[in-house]
């Protein structure tokens, strides 16, 4: 447990550091850089020999997804949003990947829909008065599209890992594949969209994108499995949004950002509500799958 909370206190202070510290620097520049960093971190333990092309394949396509789109979907919403709107926004992953989940197995959790409704809800609780604003509802669009790259990847890796050796491979010995996809996705998108005749990057900005890569990324997300495979799964479900009061709290608290927290409270305390409605009705479900089972 200790693990998850570590990994979620350094994701809390991330938010803030991209908002504040690295303004002005391009959305798919700092993709690629961090996932470059990240890729450094896992490659002298990457293992590919024994695995088919195919799962080699979809291991970077997973990359691709989960890191490349995520990431450059991720930074842009910080041109639109305020740090503590793209760290609430991210609240869906969760429902997403149930229903990613579902998607693949052609059944349906009904709650898992209402949940996401209810969570639209509380985020525009939370931006009353503001949620239809151009850039609001543009950064809130942005955010879910990474959300949704986070969300596929997270289960299509699950997948994939089902049909590789478990003995053989785990993930510190296959997740440079998936920083590989991330960089090479990123890496184009920068070497396209990025401005580079008037590029500029402070000692101050590079010192960010090292931590952001070699801790917030690589470091966290191969602690982030460790811890995952410590716990139950509420527990886990719990620590997953964890993250999102931590950095709202660190936000508003570290980085000096503005907020209504009566909105923020109540349109919050909704959003949470409907993520704790659906992880209850799936480990009810669980439970009773595995009462019928004889």
């Amino acid at each position: 447990m200790i693990y998850l909370l570590v990994v979620s206190i350094i994701w809390a202070f991330s938010f803030g550091l991209i908002k504040n510290q690295l303004a002005g620097l391009d959305a798919n520049f700092i993709a690629a850089a961090r996932l470059f960093v990240a890729l450094l971190v896992f490659l002298p333990y990457l293992r590919i020999k024994g695995l088919s092309k195919k799962q080699v394949g979809q291991l970077f396509l997973v990359g691709a997804v989960e890191y490349g789109i995520m990431y450059i979907a991720y930074n842009y919403a910080f041109q639109y949003l305020k740090a503590y709107e793209v760290a609430l926004f991210t609240i869906f992953t969760p429902i997403y990947v149930t229903l990613i989940n579902d998607a693949i197995r052609r059944k349906m959790h009904w709650v898992s829909l209402l949940a996401t409704l209810l969570t639209v809800v509380g985020t525009a609780i939370v931006r009353r008065g503001g949620v239809i604003q151009p850039n609001i509802l543009t950064g809130f669009l942005v955010v879910q599209i990474s959300n949704l790259g986070f969300a596929f990847g997270q289960v299509y890796y699950r997948e994939v890992m089902k049909a590789v050796p478990a003995g053989k491979f785990d993930n510190l010995k296959v997740f440079g594949l998936l920083y590989l996809g991330g960089c090479v996705t990123a890496g184009l998108s920068a070497a396209i969209f990025t401005p580079w005749s008037g590029f500029t990057i402070t000692l101050e900005q590079i010192i960010v994108l090292l931590y952001l890569g070699a801790i917030a990324s690589g470091l966290s997300f191969f602690l982030w499995n460790v811890g995952a495979r410590q716990v139950n799964t509420g527990t886990l479900a719990i620590f997953n949004d964890l993250k999102i009061p931590l950095a709202v709290i660190v936000s508003i608290l570290f980085f000096g950002e503005q907020a209504n927290w009566v909105n923020l409270l109540l349109g919050g305390g909704i959003a949470v509500g409907a993520l704790f409605l659906n992880e209850w009705y799936l480990r009810r479900q669980r439970d009773r799958e595995k009462a019928t089972v004889p």
